[in-house]
């Protein structure tokens, strides 16, 4: 059975042009897909269904065989502990340290009163400092995130993620505000996540050659639908072509490189 499924998922933001349309595909655990458009494609609206950020018009979406649409507010919350999401301008409390922000990711596990009190199992923290550590930026853990670089502060929310125990992770544009060198370094441990750890990554992306490198498989999305949907090295000039429409002139890209993990 698909870790995540969806069928027939559209979305009206108004009456007349859907953000998403009749959107259906499955991905099992441990992969790692790149969702790959151009800008209003409906990538991000697609992630914040998936983990009802945003509430799908039609269709349904299903997370580790239980259907979405249909729970309770508490029932929700549960399944979002299994759905950790990273966001490109990080989301994080800048006036907290990294291991503050970090430990918010068991606010899903805590009931109102512990989560406003702070109140943390010293199993939690030191599951906290070794996520951090993984991730380096043990010297970094009592700083505060507005003392860090961009990158730190998107490593700070890939920690916020895993400690979540997380079935899947959702990274909406989580490179787009970084120089190249922080975007590889967030891109090695999003692979490594996914590859070690077991845990499907599921990664909107404006970098085709990006999407190339590292994906077990890639999605293209234009106007809210579905145009590509395959392996890396499925992927033609064609296709970009389709996925990009005009823009496709502007994207860099180079066909020749391909994930070899």
């Amino acid at each position: 059975m698909a870790l995540l499924e969806l069928k027939n998922v559209t979305k009206y933001y108004n009456q007349t042009i859907p953000a998403l349309e009749d959107v259906s595909f499955s991905v099992d655990e441990g992969e790692f897909v790149s969702i790959i458009g151009p800008s209003g494609a409906g990538k991000s609206t697609l992630l914040r269904c998936i983990n009802r950020m945003v509430e799908a018009s039609s269709g349904e979406i299903s997370v580790d065989g239980v259907i979405s649409s249909s729970l309770t507010k508490k029932k929700l919350r549960a399944l979002r502990t299994k759905i950790g999401m990273i966001f490109q301008h990080y989301n994080l409390v800048d006036r907290l340290t990294v291991i503050e922000n970090v430990l918010h990711g068991r606010l899903g596990y805590k009931s109102t009163l512990a989560g406003i009190l702070g109140r943390y199992s010293q199993e939690e923290k030191n599951q906290a400092f070794q996520i951090i550590k993984i991730l380096g930026l043990e010297e970094q853990v009592y700083k505060r995130c507005d003392q860090l670089s961009g990158g730190q502060k998107q490593r700070v929310g890939i920690a916020r993620a895993l400690i979540q125990n997380p079935k899947i992770i959702l990274c909406d544009e989580p490179i787009a505000s970084l120089d190249p060198n922080a975007a590889k370094l967030i891109m090695d441990h999003l692979r490594n996540i996914s590859t070690e750890m077991g845990i499907t990554v599921i990664v909107n992306l404006h970098q085709v050659e990006i999407a190339l490198k590292y994906s077990d498989r890639i999605i293209g999305v234009n106007k809210g639908k579905v145009v590509f949907d395959g392996l890396p090295c499925d992927l033609t000039a064609a296709q970009i072509q389709a996925i990009y429409g005009s823009e496709s002139e502007d994207v860099s890209f180079d066909l020749g490189e391909r994930h070899a993990g």
